[in-house]
């Protein structure tokens, strides 16, 4: 499944936290990567990630545990 993350609503966005969710649930990144996304979406630009079905129903909760906005591409 493909998701566009849009943007954090938090009012302050744990950057660490969200770095360490984009890279356990998306099934194309690391470390690094995920920080240089996290950077992006919080800046305000959307980024897209790939994740795994088996792992969709946790990743969308955690998501919207983090204030993270997000629609489903695919």
């Amino acid at each position: 499944m493909k998701l566009n993350l849009m943007s954090c609503d938090a009012p302050r966005p744990d950057r660490r936290a969200i770095a360490k969710c984009i890279a356990e649930i998306s099934s194309n990144s690391n470390e690094s990567l995920s920080n240089e996304l996290t950077d992006i979406l919080l800046e305000g630009d959307a980024v897209d990630i790939e994740v795994e079905n088996k792992n969709s129903g946790s990743a969308l909760r955690a998501l919207r545990k983090l204030s993270v906005n997000y629609e489903i591409i695919e």
